[in-house]
């Protein structure tokens, strides 16, 4: 096979890992803390021996969008919302984890958690608890939980040290591989959540541009396939 039709077949792969991540980013633009993911496009040269250097396109890197999502308010008393950079930080069976979906309750234990059971750790990593006489709960802009004007706790606020190592376990669940910073710059708002930082107008028009590069090289790889069948038959008469 020629080095032109190596190309595009690693391009079309590319552009169907790039269709199943628009896709998802439309399917999830109405969840809660969602961030938006792109692909990162590359080029792979690899050197042949007695003959010219083969290219391929990769798409294998993520890229996660830290735009800010809009931000609704719910009223919710455990509902928090993350204004400017920064993550949630949570306990789960696998280690921690960074999230942007602050819609929290309280546990039969008074661990705040998770909608999935998951507990909210503090700023030094501690799962954050709520006395079960706790009332009028309050935080600030820089994540003290309060009960009645006393302290209890503080959000632990955190960002990876290297965006690119943000990797996606979950719809809106992240781990990384390069560790974590604290954050100086968010704020957490109570009684809003975040909504998906997802702009759907222009997913859409991403996908018709895909999937036209990709009827594209599938035309080419069609043309090339009756090229050489013509080759053979003209080589065999």
């Amino acid at each position: 096979m020629e080095n032109a039709s190596y190309t595009t077949l690693t391009r079309q792969v590319g552009l169907t890992r790039e269709l199943q991540v628009i896709a998802n980013n439309i399917a999830n633009s109405a969840t809660t803390g969602f961030r938006q993911e792109g692909l990162i496009f590359g080029e792979y040269v690899q050197r042949t021996e007695g003959g010219p250097s083969i290219s391929m396109a990769q798409a294998n890197i993520r890229n996660t969008s830290t735009l800010q999502g809009g931000l609704t308010q719910t009223g919710g008393q455990l509902d928090f919302a993350i204004e400017g950079n920064g993550f949630f930080l949570i306990e789960t069976p696998s280690g921690e984890r960074l999230t942007r979906a602050g819609s929290f309750s309280l546990s039969a234990v008074g661990d705040l958690v998770t909608p999935d059971g998951f507990r909210v750790l503090d700023a030094g990593g501690a799962p954050i608890f709520v006395p079960p006489d706790a009332s009028d709960l309050a935080v600030s802009s820089d994540g003290t939980l309060s009960a009645n004007g006393r302290p209890l706790s503080q959000l632990g606020l955190v960002q990876p040290t290297d965006p690119i190592n943000l990797i996606r376990e979950d719809g809106v669940m992240f781990r990384t591989t390069g560790g974590t910073d604290p954050v100086l710059d968010g704020r957490v708002l109570q009684g809003f959540l975040e909504s998906a930082n997802v702009d759907p107008v222009s997913q859409i028009a991403r996908m018709i541009e895909v999937q036209r590069a990709y009827e594209m090289g599938q035309s080419f790889l069609d043309a090339e396939n009756e090229r050489i069948r013509a080759a053979l038959k003209t080589f065999i008469r």
